[in-house]
Parts: structure tokens; C-alpha cells; sequence
């Protein structure tokens, strides 16, 4: 797991970048704080900043060169069937000078070029750079759980890891709009948007040919294939096949020369993972978060629970609001672009303390998207298949509009679901998912921006993005949600906020969920084995209900969430009022509508702040971003 950057010049003009890479790949220690190096050619310049992970001596750094220098390599993440690959390598001749997954995924590029992706199991993100072709082949994972994005010019091609790293070659910063008028919905940018106009993320399972009079996108990968070959067994098969792949998945990402761990919430999912791991790596050191004097969000004794039935040695990492406020302001200058899932807060937290035990840490990510763990799966299937609950829910719409409404204790967040759960009812399913899926709506975000930032919007270009997107989803199907949700959120938000926070504290995160073997077993899987009226998960929990304890089971949701509410009416009132949503502050800005940002305050101040401060939080990200690196 490491930061890298690089810039390719088409011309003169381009290479006057070359010079900034040093810059460019400091602003990404914090990815990899054990070691930085960079390569300058004469139309190309590569930096690298290292965490070591596999093979800790010093000739598995990285620009990784081979036969003379002619090749360049810059690598981002893990590929954990190195091994195979590297067997294979060696009978036919190849040699090798480390034990690092680098070095295998080097020579696998020399010998097999672009084709080599389809045979990499791992995350990634890299630049493999032919001086003699003058050519360099620049990739990204899958799921996109590695970043990178990139600018294209008539000058140069420029890559990072981080948006941060991209502003060092002095590029032109402006907003853009597009980008800006989705991220208030939807409180993320998916790929391929980015804040800085000019400025894209490389789409999952893409890649691009870098020369110098063109630039070539091509996809290696495409998630919808997976959907397209359905189960032909048994419930009772599909389980069999399902643990099997779950325990391969696991024991491939167990492999590291440093201490390792895995973070355990309580839930399913990262329970699953713990106890899997746990009988593969003794006294196994498995990490949770808590909130003290909070025990709405509080899910300790969960993890707890887990931790003693498989005997790990579990660390919880207790934290009152004030706790959580002290590391506010260090994550809030860690985005170099605004993201405003709040979860990523706890996630901040949790990967600065594990990391003071650990290097490695397993996580559960994925698994909601695979197997339909979201409420919005549930409530998907009660619209797209209603009885006398679901026609009485909306047919009391009236009563939820009148009743208060928040995510902060259990019946203010009940009258919020079913009142979104009534509205979503009198709209077509592609509308409906759209609905579940962002906070916002394209009106009140209209409301929130300055006219001359409307002006500059591509409504157009907004909704044929939109309604591709939503294409996919074209009959009242579970799994055509989840492929939704596979290239919308997990992508945008859930691997996006993994990847920001544990990369601040040079803790590498892997994702066993999302091996891709076990994500095409799972989508293949009709989605009765995952989801009906009652239950969400279906197969994951059945299969797994022997290893786990029961009191696990049929208990609440929450996610990672943070008592947010609470804390931005108290703890942080006067920065809402006197910094960040300022009114002098506002107008100067020229982004955003007083008027819409009062009317916001207000609601969020009011008995009935429905979901207001989920978007004051967004607004309060990109108010510390656009401090940081427009103003």
C-alpha cells in the first residue's frame, strides 16, 4: 500500500512539469512514510512513496526498474496471488531479485503487457512505464478500491493517487460545477468526477495506453458480466460454494510481513471475517470503535460478543463526543477533495488506533452491496413487492410529513424512513433507487447554489449521466440494485472513505468481500437467496451462523455512523454560525445562495431536522476544502 504519482509530457511545454514530481510525491507520505523515491526521463517522471508491506528491504522500493532501466514501475496496493504468478514466471526463465508482489507484477507486465491484468488478484492502482516504446500503461482494480486520478491536456498526462498530489504540478484550480451539483446530492463523487474542473478519476477496471500524441481508455473488466450468469444449484449448494470462497478470500489477504488485525464492529459482516481469520492466525487482534453516553450508536457489546466466541484478542477504542471532536480538525484538512460520508469520521479514528497496533487490518466492506445489507434493499423489495404494511405506509403520508424526523434516536429516524419510504412509492423505480440512494434532491440542491455557479451547470450532461447510470436498473430487480450499488456506492463513498482514512495513518485495509472470484459467485446468485420481505443477507448469515454467536442475529443496522445531530447543534453551533456558513463568508464565496443556506440552518436548529444535518455536513467539508486549496 503506497502513494504514487507521475506526469507523461506530449511536448516541450509539458515537460517544465517534470521538475514538480519531487513536491507532487511528498504530499503523499502520509501513504507511505517508510520511503520515497522518484524517476525523471526525459519526457517522464515517476514518484513513489512506500509502505512496506511485502519484502521490507530496501530492493523492493519503488520506481522498481528492470532490463537496464528500460522499464518503470509505480504500484499502489496488494496482489495476493503473487505467488502463483511468480512460479509461473520462473519456469519460464524469468529471474527475480526480491520477494515482493512488485517485482511479480513487473515482470508479469514485460512478459504480457494489458493482458497481465486479467490474471492480477489484489487492488491496485499503477503506471508501468516502456522507455524504448515511449509508452506507459496506466490501470486501476476492479472495484476501484485503490484511487487514481488523472488530468489529460494537449501538454501532459498527469497521475496520482490523490487529488493533492495532481495540484502540485500547478495545474488551473477551478470548481466544477457538474461535479459540485452531484456531490451536494449524494454527499460523495463517484468516478469519473472530481471537484477541480479538468481533473478525472480512472473508472474501476479501466485502463489507459499513455503516449505521446494519444491517450487510449479501455476497460479490461466489466462488473455487468458477473450478473450474467446465474446460479444453476441449490440454496444448500450456494453455501457450500460460498464459505469455500469466503475462507480462500480471507486466507489470501493473511499474508504480510508485518503485524496484521482485523476491524470488528459487531456486525455480520466484519464478524465473518474475524472469525474466519481467527482460525488461520493465532491470537488474531481485532479492533472496535465505541461511543461513550451514546448507546443508540453504540455497538460494543456486539463486538465484544464476537471477540470472546473466537477467542481473538479484541482492543475497543471507547470515544465520547469530545474525543471525536479533537480529531475533527486533522480530518478535515485529510480530504483534497470534499467527502462528506460522516462515517468517515469513526474510520479516521479507528485507523489512527489500530494503526498503533497493527499495519494491516481486514475490514468488511462490501458485503452490503453483494448480498443487499442496506435498509434501502429492504425497502426496495417492500415497494417492488407490497402488502397491507407497505399500501398503509403510503397511504399515510399526511401523518409522516407531520411527525419530527431525524437520524439521531429511533422514532424520529422511523417517521424519516417511512415518510422517504411514501414519497419514493408514487415514483418509477429508476427514480425510486435515485431517491433511496442520495440525500438530497436535484431541487433543494438548486436551492443551496449561487445563480452564477447554476449558470455554469450542464444540466444535459447531469441527467444523460444520470440516466445512463440508471439504465441499468430496468425491472423491478434486487440484483440490478446491487449492481447499482457496486458501481455507485461502494465505489464512491464505502471504498473511497476506507481508502482516505486508513491511508492518513499509513494503515493498509483489505477487503476480502470483494476478491473477485467471491464477487462473481455472488452476483450470480438470485437475489431470493439474499433478500425477501423479512431478512436482508439471507445467505451470508445462514451460511456462516455456525462460527458466529446468535446474539448477533436479527439486531439493527446502523452502520458506522456518527451521533452527528447532537454534535453539530452543540459542539460545533458557533463555527456553523460564524465560520463555515458565515454570512459575510457566503456572499464572498459566490458559491452558494444566502437564502437557501439560511433556510438549511434553520432546519437544522428546528424540532424537525429531518435529514438537514447530513447536508450541513457536506456544506462544512467543502467549506474547509475550498479554505485549503482554492481560496
Amino acid at each position: 500500500m503506497c502513494g504514487i504519482t507521475g506526469v507523461f509530457a506530449f511536448n516541450e511545454i509539458g515537460r517544465f512539469n517534470l521538475p514538480n514530481i519531487s513536491l507532487a510525491t511528498e504530499t503523499l507520505e502520509h501513504r507511505g512514510p517508510d520511503f520515497q523515491k522518484v524517476f525523471v526521463g526525459d519526457f517522464v517522471a515517476l514518484g513513489h512513496r512506500r509502505l512496506s508491506i511485502i519484502d521490507l528491504k530496501p530492493q523492493a522500493n519503488q520506481p522498481m526498474s528492470a532490463e537496464d532501466g528500460r522499464y518503470q514501475l509505480v504500484f499502489n496496493g496488494e496482489i495476493y496471488n503473487y505467488k502463483s504468478l511468480r512460479q509461473e514466471l520462473t519456469s519460464n526463465g524469468v529471474h527475480f531479485e526480491t520477494e515482493s508482489d512488485t517485482e511479480v507484477l513487473l515482470q508479469l507486465l514485460i512478459h504480457e503487457g494489458k493482458d497481465a491484468l486479467d490474471k492480477l488478484n489484489g487492488f491496485f492502482a499503477f503506471a508501468f512505464y516502456d522507455q524504448q516504446r515511449e509508452e506507459m500503461l496506466v490501470a486501476r482494480d476492479r472495484y476501484g478500491i485503490k484511487p487514481l486520478y488523472y488530468l489529460e491536456d494537449e501538454d501532459r498526462f498527469i497521475f496520482a493517487s490523490e487529488l493533492k498530489a495532481i495540484l502540485k504540478f500547478g495545474i488551473e484550480k477551478s470548481i466544477d460545477p457538474n461535479s459540485l451539483y452531484t456531490y451536494l446530492q449524494l454527499n460523495y463523487l463517484p468516478a469519473p468526477m472530481s471537484m477541480v474542473k479538468g481533473v478525472k478519476k480512472l473508472m474501476p477496471g479501466q485502463y489507459a495506453i499513455v503516449k505521446k500524441k494519444s491517450v487510449e481508455f479501455n476497460s479490461y473488466y466489466e462488473l455487468k458480466t458477473t450478473f450474467e450468469k446465474p446460479f444453476q444449484g441449490t440454496y444448500e449448494d450456494a453455501q457450500v460454494q460460498l464459505k469455500a470462497l469466503m475462507e480462500k478470500a480471507v486466507e489470501r489477504r493473511l499474508v504480510a510481513d508485518v503485524p496484521l488485525g482485523t476491524f470488528l464492529s459487531g456486525g455480520v459482516d466484519s464478524s465473518i471475517i474475524s472469525a474466519i481469520a481467527a482460525k488461520k492466525v493465532e491470537g488474531l487482534h481485532t479492533f472496535s470503535i465505541g461511543y461513550k453516553g451514546n448507546s443508540f450508536f453504540d455497538e460494543t457489546e456486539y463486538a465484544n460478543a464476537v471477540a470472546k466466541h473466537i477467542g481473538s484478542k479484541h482492543q475497543v477504542f471507547s470515544l465520547s463526543l469530545d474525543d471525536l471532536y479533537g480529531y475533527l480538525p486533522k480530518m478535515l484538512k485529510s480530504f483534497s477533495e470534499p467527502f462528506a460520508d460522516s462515517s468517515a469520521l469513526p474510520v479516521y479514528a479507528l485507523s489512527q488506533l489500530t494503526k498503533e497496533n497493527v499495519t494491516v487490518a481486514l475490514s468488511g466492506d462490501g458485503a452490503d452491496e453483494l448480498f443487499a445489507g442496506y435498509n434501502k434493499h429492504a425497502a426496495l423489495f417492500r415497494l417492488w413487492h407490497p402488502g397491507a404494511k407497505e399500501k398503509m405506509v403510503t397511504a399515510l403520508s399526511p401523518l409522516w410529513n407531520l411527525l419530527p424526523k431525524s437520524r439521531n434516536n429511533p422514532f424520529g429516524n422511523l417517521a424519516r424512513q417511512l415518510k422517504k419510504f411514501a414519497d419514493a412509492s408514487r415514483h418509477d423505480i429508476q427514480s425510486q433507487y435515485w431517491m433511496l440512494a442520495s440525500l438530497q434532491s436535484a431541487r433543494k440542491t438548486t436551492d443551496l447554489l449561487s445563480n452564477s455557479v447554476l449558470e455554469d451547470i450542464d444540466f444535459e450532461s447531469f441527467d444523460l449521466w444520470k440516466d445512463n447510470l440508471l439504465s441499468t436498473l430496468n425491472t423491478k430487480s434486487i440484483n440490478q440494485s446491487l449492481q447499482l450499488d457496486q458501481e455507485l456506492v461502494l465505489q464512491g463513498d464505502m471504498l473511497q472513505k476506507v481508502d482516505l482514512m486508513s491511508m492518513q495513518h499509513a494503515l493498509e485495509v483489505r477487503v476480502p468481500f470483494l476478491d473477485h472470484e467471491l464477487v462473481a459467485f455472488a452476483n450470480s446468485l438470485p437475489e431470493d437467496f439474499k433478500v425477501n420481505g423479512k431478512r436482508k443477507k439471507m445467505i451470508l448469515q445462514d451460511t456462516f451462523r455456525d462460527i458466529l454467536p446468535e446474539k448477533i442475529y436479527n439486531r439493527p443496522k446502523h452502520g458506522f455512523e456518527v451521533p452527528l445531530l447532537d454534535w453539530l447543534r452543540k459542539d460545533l453551533k458557533q463555527d456553523i454560525e460564524n465560520k463555515w456558513l458565515d454570512k459575510e463568508r457566503i456572499e464572498r464565496q459566490n458559491v452558494f445562495d444566502w437564502d437557501g443556506i439560511a433556510s438549511l440552518k434553520m432546519k437544522l436548529f428546528s424540532n424537525n431536522p429531518e435529514d438537514s444535518h447530513a447536508h450541513v455536513w457536506a456544506l462544512i467539508v467543502f467549506q474547509e476544502w475550498w479554505e485549503q486549496y482554492m481560496e
